[in-house]
């Protein structure tokens, strides 16, 4: 099966192959829009929060292990990265790079503020719920990455105007 190029799958149906991804689907590409304003919706507003806030922002980077002298040069890095990428994310501008820089940040935040093996009991069980959330938000990132931006997106209008 290793050998067998994907338009030959058995699994859609070979008229089917033609169709742009959004139109395999009936609504395919209403909720590709939504994935992507749910998902960049969600860092739109985690970030910005954090951006309000950059001193408690910072002093939790520290509490998770962060080098006190690196935590204000980070911290609004790790805010603007996570706010004008979710930006980018639910407008669908450069969604194909984005999501590459979004797959990054995830994994170093989960990394960084959900370490459930240094914990015991209910604390272990909530980090390790949100360790496992970022992992499934990364696979999102991912496929938006392969995926692209869909027929709703700034993306689309771009190439469509070339």
């Amino acid at each position: 099966m290793a050998n067998i190029p994907y338009s030959a799958s058995h699994d859609i149906p070979h008229h089917e192959m033609s169709l742009p991804l959004a139109e395999r689907v009936v609504g395919g590409g209403l909720i590709w829009l939504l994935g992507r304003v749910i998902i960049g919706g969600v860092f739109v507003m985690s970030g910005s929060q954090k951006l309000m806030g950059l001193d408690r922002f910072a002093a939790s980077l520290v509490r998770n292990g962060i080098p006190d002298y690196l935590a204000p040069f980070l911290a609004p890095l790790g805010a603007g990265v996570e706010t004008l990428g979710g930006l980018c994310i639910v407008l669908g501008v450069a969604t194909t790079w984005v999501s590459l820089l979004m797959i990054a940040f995830t994994l170093t935040a989960t990394f960084v503020s959900h370490r459930f093996w240094q914990f015991e009991g209910p604390i272990r069980a909530l980090q390790q719920a949100n360790f496992t959330k970022n992992i499934m938000i990364v696979a999102a990132f991912c496929l938006l990455h392969v995926a692209g931006g869909g027929p709703y997106s700034i993306d689309r209008w771009r190439r469509l105007r070339r």
